[in-house]
């Protein structure tokens, strides 16, 4: 019998995970008692949550012998969670969700019925996203359309970490071992056969977001440093433009000095042009920072993410 595992990343999302578990679970029920049958599991693995999460996760344990925990020694953040999440997973399949209610377990069935069809990769799009701000929706827009221009890896519209991965895609994905993880981009990079579902996603069912601006503002450079050079050809086309109107200006000047004299003026437009060379310089300067500081990180070679407890389904302790 094949065997499906869904990863479930968790991080302070104690008010909402029974009502995610019950949901999950029926879902998890059908897949088990259909026409054909799947041996199903769940794997919640807790980013160094501040709350109450692990004391649920355990409770949901006990109680449900699907369930396997994975707890790290503190929060390493999403990405790395979910990377710790799929190198624990030994399944034939693994669907890869939030526990907080945005994207619908009730959409699994429909991600297993491709994969049978012989889909290695399976996502949700988001059609809609309620419970949203406009300011979100329109910056979550932008960077999607952003990084379908800049990244030569083509990454799917509206398109988060709710999917399924089929063995060899897993297997292909638990190769990859950079530090900087932007894991929509890698889910895609792997290739094989690919396939959207369409759904609306849901508001939030409890608790507050962990995405504030800031993190997802950080979240967007590291997902286009991560998976394109343009900032650094921009930089470079910058830096060409501004010198030659630099040098033109400067040819200008030297002219004018020539034909007309030169007498003592010009202050205010030689502040403009020393500031606006400054600020490109430093723009550049902080494009090759950026890419020069992830180098640094994966020099380093540290460890992915280290691990406090792991506990298997029940007759696996």
């Amino acid at each position: 019998m094949q065997k499906l595992t869904v990863v479930v990343p968790a991080y302070n999302e104690s008010e909402g995970l029974r009502d995610f578990h019950a949901r999950l679970a029926a879902v998890l029920d059908g897949l088990a008692s259909g026409d054909a049958p799947l041996e199903t599991g769940v794997l919640y693995v807790d980013d160094g949550s501040r709350d109450d999460t692990w004391a649920i996760l355990s409770k949901l344990r006990a109680t449900d012998a699907r369930v396997s925990t994975l707890r790290l020694s503190r929060n390493f953040g999403k990405e790395l969670a979910l990377t710790a999440g799929l190198d624990h997973a030994d399944a034939d399949a693994v669907v890869v969700i939030d526990a907080d209610l945005q994207d619908p377990p009730e959409l699994i069935p429909t991600f297993v019925a491709h994969w049978r069809e012989g889909y290695d990769v399976v996502y949700g799009t988001r059609a809609s996203r309620a419970g949203e701000t406009g300011f979100k929706k329109l910056t979550s827009s932008v960077f999607y359309r952003v990084m379908e221009r800049l990244s030569q890896t083509p990454i799917p519209r509206d398109t988060g970490d709710f999917r399924l991965l089929s063995r060899r895609a897993l297997d292909a994905l638990k190769q990859v071992r950079e530090r900087q993880r932007f894991m929509k981009g890698l889910f895609t990079w792997v290739g094989y056969r690919q396939i959207a579902v369409v759904y609306h996603r849901d508001p939030r069912h409890a608790g507050e977001t962990k995405w504030n601006y800031w993190r997802l503002w950080n979240f967007a450079i590291d997902g286009i440093t991560s998976f394109s050079g343009a900032p650094l050809k921009l930089a470079t086309y910058v830096g060409l433009v501004t010198a030659l109107f630099a040098f033109g200006f400067g040819l200008w000047v030297l002219g004018k000095a020539l034909l007309f004299g030169d007498p003592v003026r010009g202050y205010p437009s030689l502040m403009v042009i020393v500031l606006f060379l400054g600020g490109v310089q430093l723009v550049a300067l902080g494009v090759i920072g950026e890419y020069l500081g992830r180098l640094y990180v994966e020099s380093k070679q540290r460890p992915l993410y280290l691990v406090d407890e792991y506990h298997p389904p029940h007759g696996g302790d």
